[in-house]
């Protein structure tokens, strides 16, 4: 029988055209709706300010230390350290203190009185509503800036070897997922016979291990990967303790308990279901097992949902929902993909009929995706520049471009599976039905019996693979399902990546570079000329100043002086101070080093905030000779 209808599982469309018309629109309406922007949504919690700012001079010592950030986040004793220039805690060493007002989000630490002048260092750490672990640190002065002996923690939260353990069990967790729920939906779905078939049944055993396996991972290195970033810590009570009583470890138990509901789903699916052979008696046993399964999937992907970026920013309420359907329409459709490959590679049997019943299920997977993936790229990114100028969009833009990749891959399967006969089953089932003289001469004795029915099992088995294997269209489908299994790897890792990886409007935020409701700056390179005049001999000149890109947080500084011949001039000082005089900010010295004859420069200069600042430059000429000038630029 000739198996004329197309393969969508791994074509997706029904016809070339339509799959670049589909693709079309789909990347159109992800990007038109980036572009329209949205309110503000932060998934990683970014801190927004602090009381005193990054790098303030402060006339009197405070008495507290506070930090804002852009949304809930979990703290714990030390997440604030306060440390004086020698190193030595200067704060009272007590749980931050909460003082979020509304929608603000502000914590505080109580700092010693009488602290003497000089720079100190306010490193942090927090847990963001997402439940990824984010820090960390920046310096204000007393009076007036000091050598410091502390130094900035190099690494961030989360990261070392247990960081890397961490992100492997989560790549695996969702790759087995992929497999228990696509591999189970595969065979109620698609084709029932693969409840027998071995290969399947350790496909979806594997899956199910796995997830099992990276679960309990990650809640053992949950508290290690948060805070002290060693192994040794996995298995301390008190830290396990503290993680169960967090939204991650309360999901991550929650994924457990449902992984043991999943053990007897695949315990009768493989069991009861394999063995039964009356028809209604089966497909009562198919809708108990769809509807228990469907439960159970939804279930593990709402663990996820939970404790991740759908939980938290705007609309939490739709984003979650959607979330579960999209991780659900993921497994089924890379799930299939992947039982799909095993059959056709591993079992003798799965016929045209499968594959079309595949079809369906994946050209709905990717409608599913579609929806889903637009709502969730326009919640996290927004806008063009968070698309284009952060990692988390170029991530998005290699995930639609791997979406492509797959779609023609695929469509190269649709052509082979319009081919795809029966044909060979049909020869097979005649050979197998012949009978043989020599079964006859021994029917009496029941243990030959035995013996020669396993060898013509295995031989019919063999014989199917061979007449399979020699099928040029079967083996067209199973080199661009191989292609398409390869591409989906690639994809399902991206999309990992994605999960873990701050989103581009919270980036943007923490960078200054998106506008915000209070603070709608842009920012953008400041570039200053002030003439200038010691008095002295070869007092006069030009000073120029670059700060590049000229927005809050770090920025590059450039200073050239020029003589009144017009030729770089060097000179044996040169000092900067910048204040903001509106927010009682400064002045915070910059000390440029000389880089070459007339031209200095001074890397990581911190702009706490944006607004009208001033700018002092100092020029000595000669032992005698110097003078002060100013001027006002808009930075941030």
């Amino acid at each position: 029988m000739s198996a004329t209808a197309p393969y969508a599982g791994t074509s997706l469309i029904r016809r070339p055209l339509a799959a670049a018309a589909l693709l079309a629109a789909l990347v159109s309406l992800v990007f038109g709706l980036l572009l329209a922007g949205a309110g503000p949504a932060s998934a990683h919690a970014a801190l927004t300010g602090s009381d005193p700012a990054d790098g303030a001079v402060v006339d009197t010592a405070p008495k507290e230390v506070t930090l804002s950030f852009s949304e809930a986040v979990a703290m714990g004793d030390d997440s604030i350290r306060v440390l004086d220039p020698s190193g030595k805690r200067a704060d009272t060493q007590a749980e931050p203190k909460d003082l979020s007002e509304g929608s603000t989000v502000r914590y505080g630490v109580a700092l010693h009185s009488g602290l003497p002048d000089g720079t100190y260092t306010v490193a942090w750490k927090a847990i963001s509503a997402d439940s990824h672990p984010v820090s960390g640190a920046f310096t204000f002065s007393i009076g007036a800036p000091s050598e410091t002996t502390v130094a900035l923690p190099s690494e961030e939260a989360g990261g070392g070897p247990v960081g890397v353990v961490y992100d492997i069990a989560r790549y695996a967790a969702y790759g087995g997922f992929v497999l228990l729920v696509g591999g189970s939906a595969f065979v109620l779905v698609c084709w029932r016979g693969g409840a027998t078939a071995l290969p399947m049944q350790r496909l979806v055993v594997r899956g199910w291990l796995t997830l099992t396996a990276a679960t309990l991972v990650m809640l053992l290195l949950r508290h290690p990967y948060t805070d002290s970033g060693k192994f040794a810590d996995a298995f301390d009570l008190a830290g396990l303790q503290s993680v169960l009583d967090t939204k991650p470890g309360a999901a991550l138990v929650s994924r457990l308990l449902l992984l043991g509901a999943a053990a007897l789903f695949i315990a009768v699916l493989f069991g009861t279901y394999a063995r039964r052979e009356d028809e209604r008696e089966k497909k009562d046993l198919t809708f108990g097992l769809a509807v228990g399964g469907g439960v159970v999937a939804t279930g593990i992907a709402a663990t996820w949902a939970m404790s991740e970026h759908a939980s938290t920013g705007i609309q939490t309420s739709i984003a979650m929902p959607v979330d579960v359907l999209h991780l659900l329409a993921v497994a089924a459709w890379l799930g299939g993909l992947a039982s799909l490959l095993v059959a056709l590679y591993r079992t003798p049997d799965i016929g045209s009929a499968a594959v079309r019943r595949f079809s369906t299920v994946a050209f709905g997977s990717v409608v599913v995706l579609a929806a889903t993936g637009i709502y969730q790229s326009w919640r996290q990114v927004g806008s063009w520049s968070a698309l284009t100028g952060t990692r988390y969009g170029q991530l998005l833009i290699l995930k639609v471009a791997l979406i492509a990749l797959l779609l023609a891959v695929a469509w190269f399967s649709r052509r082979w599976t319009g081919r795809l006969t029966d044909a060979a089953v049909a020869s097979e089932d005649v050979a197998e039905e012949e009978p043989g003289s020599e079964s006859e001469s021994v029917s009496a004795d029941p243990e030959r019996a035995a013996q020669l029915a396993r060898q013509r099992a295995a031989l019919t088995a063999t014989k199917k693979k061979r007449i399979r294997d020699a099928d040029p269209q079967r083996s067209g489908l199973r080199r661009s399902v191989l292609a398409e299994a390869a591409v989906a790897v690639v994809l399902l890792a991206v999309t990992t990546m994605l999960t873990s990886t701050e989103p581009g409007r919270t980036e943007e935020e923490a960078a200054g570079g998106t506008p915000s409701a209070s603070a709608p700056a842009t920012g953008g390179p400041v570039n200053l000329k002030m003439p200038f005049d010691t008095g002295g001999q070869n007092g006069k000149g030009t000073v120029r100043i670059d700060i590049e890109p000229g927005r809050t947080g770090s920025n590059d500084l450039h200073v050239w002086i020029d003589g009144s011949d017009g030729k770089p001039m060097d000179v044996p000082e040169l000092k900067l101070a910048l204040t903001l005089e509106s927010k009682d900010i400064g002045p915070l010295p910059v000390v440029p080093d000389r880089l070459a004859e007339g031209h200095w420069s001074a890397s990581a200069v911190q702009i706490p905030m944006a607004g009208d600042w001033k700018i002092d430059v100092t020029v000595r000429t000669s032992d005698i000779d110097q003078v002060t000038i100013d001027k006002n630029a808009k930075i941030g």
